[in-house]
């Protein structure tokens, strides 16, 4: 069957098909675990022999040797030597999750085996992103004799000259899209240098923080080969996890390969509640439960993010490597805040933009730009107008000096990094860098033009063939009385799910509607009843204003099918499961 219960053309005017052209066989109601696992582990495109490691990810199995990495080696007897000499070392991160958890794993790490050191995030609104000359010659002046940039750095090619020129080594751990031109670093340890083997090429995928874990294991072993640990514990690396998982996930990278083991483990050490200022941000979030991967993207991830965009920059860092119960409850309380106000002016810039988005403009991107918008929400707002244009977007918040700064967000398919540096590369942008999905600039006002006009030649042809095959994709079809709690907990064990291996979508129905209700922000709340006497709860988030939330909340005395994912809800602590919608079809 090539159409999903032979839908052609949704309420939201998109044909239902299975993901990867994979057909599930049988009957799925009756299917067993294993059998269900596999056909998602194929719809995904993953190799069979490597269908046992994918259903229970450790870092045994996935974990590479860190010395296949340009410089990585470099990196670790460097600091080696300055944990020798007592040196001070000072770590720079970036003012996002990334960064914020980038930053955390090697400072707490360093600290483990007696180290002197500290770190710096640039303030997002006064020094923009990434190392400045400034900042890296003034740390020099204060006494630091070694800097580890994490998150940035790849693109600092004048603050890295200064920094050598002020005999300030400095070790540059990143992730984003690097140029054929490096930067004078002492060390440049990113996956995705252009002159890396094709075997450190193939973790491109990891996060900062994921490529800052691999060169705490090799700092491990340099040291541990040195005799450091003669005298003291060995620190336990996967202690460490959390932070890992929290910085992957909310970095928004795909959860494929080994970023899937970080995530598995880390959440498994999130559950311990050992880091005093995690386990304090969990409690004020809300999570009275183990957290899930979900959590870490849409509730831990946005806190620590807040520091960063709304308030202080060093709020995050703060926050991971306290040690005091009551720091870290004052710090978790206080992003919390910020990120109510986040979400304040989020919304008030979303609104504007989209007034001053074209829905029907025929450019590959969409470039918005605005004046008085918030620096620190433009890349959410992006991401916010991404999904309603349905193509790349970069928001752009113009500032009094005829510059503007920028956030975009991409789609699959199409590379927003690559061509964002092609930009900077034709002198269209004062900075400008990323990666795949997501990118960040600096823009003169008066090219904004120009740049729109470059990055549709860039990308037309990735966007119209990325737009030509959107559809929504399955991976299941079930009677209603197949939606039960073991469906759902089976789905999960699949897991975890996120960009570049997709929450499964299941297609289920027919059912009518026995209540619809609006509730909280936009939500619409429904009761389903099966032909076949089944029942479920379902909940389109959101939604209220949508064509979606219209279809719903008319369907009483109708017939249709349900596109969602199937999941576990603990509600009254009464396990069943629940429908969140995303599409449906009338039968």
């Amino acid at each position: 069957m090539t159409h999903v219960f032979n839908v052609t053309t949704s309420i939201l005017g998109q044909p239902w098909r299975w993901r990867g052209n994979v057909t599930p066989g049988g009957d799925l109601d009756g299917r067993g675990e294993d059998e269900l696992l596999h056909h998602l582990f194929r719809a995904r495109g993953a190799n069979p022999d490597d269908f046992a490691r994918l259903k229970a990810p450790t870092l045994r199995d996935w974990l590479p040797d860190p010395s296949i990495f340009q410089d990585m080696d470099v990196a670790a007897t460097r600091l080696a030597d300055a944990i020798a000499a007592q040196e001070t070392i000072v770590i720079f991160g970036d003012y996002d999750v990334d960064g914020a958890t980038s930053a955390a794993v090697l400072i707490r790490y360093l600290r483990s085996v007696g180290a002197t050191v500290g770190h710096y995030i640039p303030d997002r609104l006064l020094e923009g992103y990434g190392p400045s000359a400034g900042a890296l010659v003034a740390l020099k002046s204060s006494g630091a004799d070694l800097v580890v940039t994490v998150d940035c750095g790849t693109q600092g090619y004048e603050a890295l000259a200064a920094a050598r020129a002020a005999a300030l080594d400095v070790i540059v751990v990143d992730h984003h899209k690097a140029a054929t031109q490096l930067p004078l670093a002492l060390a440049l340890v990113n996956p995705n240098r252009l002159d890396e083997t094709d075997e450190a090429a193939a973790h491109g995928h990891l996060a900062a923080v994921g490529v800052a874990f691999l060169l705490a294991v090799a700092l491990n072993r340099t040291l541990r080969t040195r005799g450091h640990f003669a005298d003291r514990p060995e620190p336990k690396l996967t202690h460490l996890l959390d932070l890992v998982a929290l910085g992957t996930v909310a970095d928004v990278v795909p959860l494929t390969g080994l970023n899937r083991a970080f995530v598995t483990q880390g959440l498994k050490v999130m559950r311990a509640r050992r880091n005093i200022g995690l386990t304090a941000l969990i409690d004020v979030a809300g999570l009275f439960r183990p957290p899930a991967c979900r959590d870490l993207g849409f509730a831990l991830g946005p806190r620590v993010n807040a520091g960063g965009r709304v308030g202080k920059s060093d709020l995050g860092v703060r926050l991971l490597t306290t040690e005091d119960p009551a720091e870290a409850l004052a710090l978790a309380q206080e992003l919390d805040r910020l990120n109510v106000d986040r979400r304040a002016i989020e919304a008030e810039v979303t609104e504007d933009a989209l007034t001053k988005a074209n829905p029907d403009s025929n450019m590959a991107v969409a470039v918005i730009a605005g004046e008085g918008w918030h620096p620190g929400v433009i890349g959410i707002v992006a991401s916010r107008l991404k999904e309603r244009l349905h193509r790349p977007t970069i928001v752009i918040a113009l500032q009094e000096d005829g510059t503007g700064k920028g956030s975009g967000r991409s789609m699959p398919g199409v590379d927003l990094g690559a061509a964002v540096l092609a930009a900077k590369d034709a002198g269209l942008l004062i900075a400008g860098g990323g990666h795949a999905m997501a990118a960040g600039l600096t823009v003169a006002a008066d090219k904004l033009e120009a740049l729109t006009l470059f990055l549709n030649d860039n990308l037309s042809g990735a966007v119209d063939t990325a737009s030509t095959v959107r559809a929504l994709h399955f991976d299941a079809a079930v009677a209603p009385r197949g939606v039960c709690l073991m469906l759902a907990e089976t789905l999960e064990v699949a897991g975890p799910y996120g960009q570049g291996w997709s929450q499964p979508r299941v297609a289920s129905g027919p059912w009518t509607a026995v209540d619809c209700r609006i509730v909280g922000e936009h939500h619409v709340k429904l009761v389903l009843s099966g032909a076949d006497g089944a029942r479920c709860k379902a909940i389109a988030f959101r939604h209220a204003d949508t064509a979606l939330g219209a279809a719903l909340a008319g369907a009483r005395g109708r017939a249709f099918y349900l596109a969602g994912r199937v999941k576990r809800d603990d509600w009254k602590g009464e396990p069943s499961a629940e429908i969140e919608v995303d599409d449906l079809a009338w039968a």
